[in-house]
């Protein structure tokens, strides 16, 4: 007889397509050995060990159960499917683009390009450091300037940057008030209006030639204008320098291509967005924006750097330059909060200019332009002639007759430019084709025009006729640099994206343990809706009947962040955690006005706080005041209470983070909220270690007012290599009126005349998907078992690491919450091995480095994530144990401080294929253990140089003569 196996029900056959298990990393086995490593008896248990009883949530979330992959992709495509995509020519900042499927397959969806961290351990990240630097020099290009960033949230982000720039480095320090040329884009005219009211800047909003007549700090110019004009501007532009002012320019990047560059023309600092090179619209984002400005403002260019430096071998290595610039290290006094590039999408279009080359990209401007002058011109030829002669891909027409267009167009399933009374505007794009001009005539005209496209066209070529003037027209080159001239074929371009993904770990290939930054598993079955036209497509002002797959899923995703909030609303605008701290401050600050409190301004803040925290609040006006914590890591109570009490009258907030950034579940954060209340004061607890909360307690059960949540961690939204990001804001009832509205699209009638902080009424609408599948396919049982997970995942790996690292912080009962700290001080002291030597030995491993000391010098923060098993835990703490070992060699003078295999990491195969002189040999330099030689990743440079690339910054390619 043969044995038969037992008979399982359905719903344990079922249990195959469960999608928690592919989620969380141990199985059942792994788990109960772990739990014996630690000293639990169950996962429960050891939970009840660690959360205070007190903020426990008494059941599981009121939300939906767990979904399959396949259901959850049929659900949401069913959602997706009542979306209506018309051929829309709204223009105002975002146009259809086609991106190559090169770039859509091998960048956009590809785990090795979005899985990826921000680059600050650049060794392991020369990829994407490479194509940002192409990024940056694709805007030095076009825009005509001497210094880019890496990339901005969106245009109107950057635009507000800009203002903040200009009031920096305005010699007319007298002046508080700022210019917005009537003719840029509506909602970055709110975006603006939003940050100079939280500044306290004056703004003036007036035609363009106007700006000179006023005392100004600074001006901003829409380049062409939100109407479609082109005009010379380089004389008002002397003009405002005359009084002193600084000059920022919003500029169309595919109009840069064929017109004289905004530097040539004098501008200071120049903005826009990157969207039409190859990024679709997806609802408002995400995209890049770009920011140039003159080298003599590098210091107060806002957002990242990519730099030239060089490596311990004297060969070129790449690195983010002028770290110290960043929020998180200068705090109050950064010039800005953003933490966020947008480096998927800046990747993107950098790899579309390098795909299309000048030429290439010449031909797409041209053939837009030509469009544009065939649909002039024969809405001229029969009495419908457009307001401006002089334009790049925008007419706008005075019309009598509005409704009977507009009608035509719904008719004709498309989309024009509505909002300006009287006024209809038109913008091309590079999905226009012949037959859609055609399409155009009869919307604009009605029936029986009799115009013909080729024939149109025909007397355009041979009048020679141009509607860009000739001193607007481009003589400078661009993009002349080998990188943007060698890869025109698919071969060539598929080969050149895939050697700089070889050159960068991403979570593709190993575990990414950084605290505070939740690198977990992105699905992909999350990632898939992204692509789909349904989502891709939308333009984010297009009319509401036409969104209602959007808005369904919106407003589902909405519910179940309330639900695991605690909150009672949400706004999913801020586009990235930053922008969310911002815009809750913005509706604490506009609570309290209400209330007749504005003089409330102070800003409670615990030191351990991330860096963000003290940059957003002196963005909103606040003075920063620092709450000691104790020698545990917990806010100092007795220092809290006297400053709530001494400061009651001014008390505006406290922003915390919860748990606390040091790793642990305060135990008094309930009082803490009661404090602060009692005191007259908000609570903002920052969602960045929600990871800890979801299903377990929530920021509104604490007694929290408002949190920001970084989609990009918790709730499973990729880095992207450093952006995008989402930063949704749940508040309490109270606070609700004074969330974010937008210009164009109304959010809600409460919120109505709302100040913006993002672009696009709902952020990086596009990828709001990949959250809403994350929800649906782990359901009510699966979110709670992700947040059991991560901290059962980051106690087993404190448990056995501290064996040989001493763990600074920890809970009553010794227990860490979803992250650990372990301090690498004593180490140092002991033989002068630094984090930053452990952190790049750790690459020779095949890792990535944890967070190297913050919020602690001198330390790792370590978060393993719940998507880890434990053979994956267990590879990670075999490094770092080897690693303390090498560590006591160095200690006893085996190896000299100099010549040991710290010191030098990481290591490259120049290095051993060159003549071999160290201390140790080979493979104890390369393949330490044998995890690490069975699937070795290569670090392409030797450890950086980083404050030669400091000292002689240099942020653009390599100069055309290199190549030779």
């Amino acid at each position: 007889m043969t044995s038969q196996s037992p008979i399982n029900s359905l719903a344990e056959l079922e249990q195959t397509q469960d999608f928690i298990r592919r989620h969380i990393g141990p199985d059942e086995a792994q788990t109960q050995a772990m739990l014996n490593d630690i000293g639990a008896e169950s996962v429960d248990a050891l939970i009840d060990e660690i959360v205070p009883s007190d903020i426990r949530l008494a059941d599981l979330p009121n939300i939906e159960e767990s979904k399959t992959e396949v259901q959850a992709l049929a659900d949401l495509k069913a959602v997706a499917s009542l979306n209506k995509i018309n051929d829309t020519y709204i223009g105002l900042g975002y146009y259809g683009t086609l991106t190559p499927n090169v770039i859509l397959r091998n960048v956009l969806e590809n785990p090795g390009w979005y899985t990826a961290y921000t680059p600050y351990q650049p060794e392991i990240a020369q990829g994407r450091l490479e194509s940002l630097l192409n990024y940056q020099q694709m805007c030095i290009d076009l825009t005509g300037l001497d210094l880019a960033s890496a990339s901005l949230l969106d245009e109107g982000t950057a635009a507000a940057e800009a203002m903040a720039l200009a009031k920096r480095v305005s010699k007319n320090k007298k002046s508080n008030l700022f210019f917005i040329s009537e003719d840029i884009f509506p909602q970055t005219i709110d975006v603006v209006k939003q940050r100079a009211e939280m500044f306290g800047f004056d703004i003036i909003i007036a035609p363009a030639n106007e700006a000179a007549d006023h005392d100004i700090f600074g001006a901003l110019i829409q380049y062409p204008g939100a109407s479609g004009e082109v005009t010379d501007i380089s004389e008002l532009i002397a003009k405002i320098h005359q009084k002193k002012a600084i000059v920022a320019v919003a500029a169309d990047i595919m109009s840069l291509v064929l017109l004289k560059s905004p530097g040539e023309l004098g501008a200071d600092a120049v903005i826009g967005s990157s969207q039409r090179f190859g990024v679709p619209m997806g609802y408002g984002g995400p995209h890049a924006a770009f920011f140039t400005t003159s080298e003599k403002y590098k210091r107060s260019l806002p957002g990242r750097i990519i730099g030239v430096s060089r490596d311990t071998r004297g060969n070129p290595a790449l690195r983010m330059a002028m770290q110290t610039r960043e929020q998180h290290i200068r705090r109050e006094k950064a010039n800005s909060n953003i933490c966020t590039a947008q480096v998927l999408l800046a990747n993107m279009a950098a790899f579309y200019a390098v795909y299309h080359g000048p030429q290439g990209l010449k031909t797409i401007a041209n053939r837009i332009h030509r469009l544009t002058d065939i649909l002039s011109l024969g809405t001229a030829s029969k009495g419908l002639t457009a307001v401006h002669a002089n334009y790049f891909d925008t007419l706008t027409f005075n019309v009598d007759n509005k409704t009977e267009i507009i009608a035509r167009a719904v008719a004709a399933d498309l989309n024009l430019r509505t909002d300006v009374d009287g006024q209809i505007a038109v913008s091309l794009d590079e999905t226009t084709t012949r037959d859609k001009v055609a399409t155009l005539f009869d919307v604009l005209l009605g029936a029986g025009h009799g115009l013909d496209v080729a024939a149109l066209d025909e007397q355009i070529v041979a009048s020679g006729h141009s509607s860009i003037p000739a001193s607007l027209v481009r003589e400078s080159k661009i993009l002349t640099h080998p990188v943007f001239n060698s890869y025109h074929s698919e071969t060539e371009m598929l080969r050149y994206i895939k050697r700089l993904e070889n050159k960068d770990l991403a979570l593709n290939h190993s575990m990414i343990s950084l605290g505070s930054c939740t690198m977990k598993l992105n699905a992909t079955a999350q990632m898939i809706p992204v692509s789909w036209p349904e989502f891709a497509n939308m333009h984010p002002f297009a009319p509401a009947d036409q969104v209602v797959g959007y808005k369904k899923m919106i407003d589902q995703l909405g519910d179940w962040l309330v639900e695991l909030t605690g909150y009672d609303n949400i706004s999913m605008q801020p586009n990235s955690g930053a922008q969310g701290e911002y815009a809750g401050l913005i509706a604490i600050v506009k609570y309290h006005e209400s209330r007749g409190d504005a003089h409330r301004n102070i800003c409670l803040i615990p030191s351990s706080a991330h860096g963000t925290n003290p940059a957003s609040a002196q963005m909103v006006g606040m003075k920063v005041v620092v709450v000691n914590c104790d020698k545990e890591g917990n806010v100092d109570m007795a220092d809290l209470t006297a400053k709530a009490e001494e400061l009651r009258d001014n008390l505006s907030c406290i922003m915390i983070t919860y748990p606390s950034t040091h790793g642990i579940y305060e135990t008094t954060i309930a009082e803490i909220c009661n404090i602060i209340h009692d005191n007259g004061g908000q609570v903002y607890l920052d969602g960045a270690n929600m990871n800890a909360q979801v299903g377990l307690t929530s920021p509104g059960s604490i007694g929290a007012d408002v949190s920001h949540l970084n989609l990009h961690k918790t709730f499973a939204i990729p880095h992207g290599g450093g952006g995008p990001g989402m930063g949704p804001i749940g508040v309490k009832s109270h606070l609700a009126p004074f969330l974010p509205d937008h210009a164009l699209v109304n959010i809600t009638e409460g919120n109505k005349g709302n100040g913006a902080v993002s672009a696009a009424p709902f952020g990086s609408a596009g990828i709001l998907c990949i959250t809403y599948l994350y929800i649906a396919m782990l359901g009510k049982k699966g979110v709670t078992d992700a947040t059991k997970y991560a901290i059962t995942n980051a106690n087993y790996l404190a448990t056995k690491l501290s064996q040989h690292y001493p763990i600074l912080y920890t809970g009553p009962n010794g227990r860490v919450a979803h992250e650990c700290i372990i301090d690498l001080r004593p180490i140092k002291a002991e033989c002068g091995i630094t984090e930053v030597d452990i952190a790049k030995r750790l690459m020779d491993y095949g890792f990535h480095a944890p967070t190297m000391s913050f919020p602690v010098a001198g330390t790792f923060m370590i978060e393993p994530t719940e998507s880890e098993s434990k053979v994956e835990l267990d590879r990670f703490i075999e490094a770092m144990v080897c690693i303390r070992d090498e560590v006591r060699k160095v200690a006893s003078g085996e190896w000299s401080s100099d010549d040991n295999p710290l010191h030098n990491a990481p290591h490259t195969l120049a290095d051993i294929t060159d003549t071999w002189d160290r201390a140790y040999t080979i493979k104890e330099a390369v393949f330490p253990v044998p995890a690490a030689a069975k699937d070795k990743f290569w670090p392409t440079v030797n450890r950086i140089d980083d404050v030669y690339g400091d000292r002689n910054l240099i942020c653009s390619c390599p100069p055309v003569e290199s190549y030779k």
